[in-house]
């Protein structure tokens, strides 16, 4: 068997797309991420395929729709048996170890009823090593450093409460001993006397509220300076535009954002404050990154192994006075997607405009590593685009879906509509001219016209799109029907045994 080369998946929390390119490109400072879109393959048109962390990481580590993996929300167990990145991997005698988290909930039929690992949704999906716990609630490691540097802070979120009477003063640590620097620290010091072959899953908490930032990134960029939100309407229109946006906008405003300013007022001065805090702390991650990046170079392993670089899912950050990930517009579900196979070097420095999806890069790692990609991943490969050949049979669309109810403690949208949890969800589907929200329980669509007003206006009722509505929704129709679970679907019991379509 020829040597194994190492692999670095790493996943960011919450950044937008627009970051590198788009909206925020010319005004957040990420030298190492830009450096490496210039010596690697960057999809500018990549989404995750559903929202927020649990079920997007979920989706991203089976290669599979939410439609099929089914573990919808933060806290919905996901099948123990389900194959993934991890459990594949290491048929090709990879050790997949993990450097934060991947908020999988454990499949309860694994465990006794007793068990505190059913007591909390930040656990580790089946397959991989947690080298580092690094959890965003259950962060006991990096708090556990914090106290012996002599930091005092309270339980829960408190670590993340700024010090000083404005939502931009410091973060209580200093910059050395941010959650992300720990982070990078950690794997780096651990990584270091590995011999090669290994495969690292780092995922940063960042840019992840709780916004907070230690000094100096926290005064890095001037709020005046950055663009202002996307608004087309009044916080009240918005609210009444759908019968989704209402309680969205209820539930989830500025002060949620940031710990200990419960009466933040929802104004221009403190969203832009808010929004320069969240870029800084992308800077603080690209900078930790940089780390990473001058480590494989100085040891000789840059050349050697794979890298790819993503975030989980997007962040409203104020558009449509909208915050979180809990949305249909674009900004919480478009992120970026970098990926570096050093085998592959025609592609360096290209940008692929065929929308792709979070689904397909398990399978994109699993095939640049010669593994066999199975049939319950939805996702294809992208190694085609690193090749510079893309295939004739690519989707012209991409695909995704949300689930904002809960069957236990019903959520503000189950009590105003008076739906059951199993009819709070919407499926995406988004064209090139065009863009399908379609919700369950009764809820009208939502259709966007690209080409004219596009997010800025719901065209579903004029007559004029009734045409489009019809057949956008016939294809999200064709796409739920192609794309069901396939574990045995090219499978067949015959007389011959047990036989797989090829």
């Amino acid at each position: 068997m020829s040597k194994r080369r190492n692999v670095l998946f790493v996943i960011m929390d919450q950044m937008r797309a627009d970051l590198l390119h788009g909206a925020f490109a010319n005004h957040v400072d990420l030298p190492n991420l830009r450096a490496l879109m210039g010596d690697a393959v960057t999809f500018r048109r990549h989404y995750s395929v559903t929202n927020p962390c649990g079920p997007s990481r979920a989706s991203i580590l089976t290669g599979k729709y939410a439609i099929n993996h089914r573990s919808v929300r933060n806290g919905t167990p996901l099948p123990h048996d389900t194959p993934n990145l991890a459990t594949e991997v290491r048929k090709a005698g990879y050790l997949p170890q993990l450097w934060g988290y991947t908020d999988i909930a454990t499949d309860p039929r694994t465990l006794t009823a007793g068990d505190p690992m059913l007591k909390s949704y930040e656990q580790v999906i089946p397959g991989f090593v947690e080298a580092l716990e690094m959890r965003l609630e259950e962060s006991w490691p990096w708090r556990s450093h914090l106290a012996a540097k002599g930091y005092e802070f309270g339980e829960g979120y408190e670590v993340f409460r700024p010090k000083g009477d404005t939502v931009d003063s410091p973060a209580l640590y200093a910059s050395q001993d941010s959650d992300t620097a720990f982070l990078t620290d950690r794997f780096l010091a651990d990584i270091r006397a590995r011999p090669s072959g290994w495969f690292a899953h780092l995922a940063y908490i960042r840019p992840h509220p709780p916004l907070v930032a230690p000094e100096p990134f926290n005064k890095m960029y001037d709020p005046a300076s950055l663009p202002s939100p996307r608004i087309v309407r009044d916080r009240a229109s918005q609210a009444a535009s759908h019968p989704y946006d209402g309680p969205l906008l209820e539930q989830k405003r500025p002060s949620d954002n940031v710990i200990g300013f419960p009466d933040l007022e929802d104004t221009p001065q403190n969203v832009a404050a808010l929004r320069a805090i969240y870029l800084a702390l992308a800077t603080e991650v690209d900078q930790h990154f940089g780390r990473i990046i001058r480590f494989l170079k100085e040891s000789g392993q840059y050349d050697d192994t794979l890298l790819v670089i993503m975030a989980d899912h997007g962040e409203m950050l104020g558009d449509h006075h909208a915050w979180g990930k809990m949305h249909y517009y674009d900004a919480a579900y478009h992120t970026p997607l970098i990926i570096r196979d050093p085998a592959l070097k025609e592609g360096f420095g290209r940008e692929v405009d065929a929308p792709t999806e979070s689904i397909d890069v398990t399978p994109t790692i699993l095939d640049l590593l010669g593994l066999d990609i199975p049939d319950t991943m939805d996702g294809r490969s992208l190694a085609s685009f690193l090749r510079c050949k893309a295939p004739d049979d690519w989707r012209d669309y991409s695909y995704s879906e949300l689930d904002y109810g809960d069957p236990v403690e019903p959520t503000l949208w189950q009590t105003r509509l008076g739906l059951d949890s199993d009819l709070t969800n919407f499926a995406i589907l988004r064209g090139r001219k065009h863009t399908l929200v379609h919700f369950n329980g009764g809820l009208p669509p939502i259709l966007f016209d690209h080409e004219n007003e596009g997010e800025a206006r719901n065209v579903a009722n004029d007559p004029a799109a009734s045409s489009i509505l019809l057949e956008m929704t016939q294809r999200l129709l064709n796409h739920r029907l192609t794309h069901t679970e396939g574990r045995f679907a090219r499978t067949m019991i015959t007389a011959k045994g047990a036989q797989r379509a090829s």
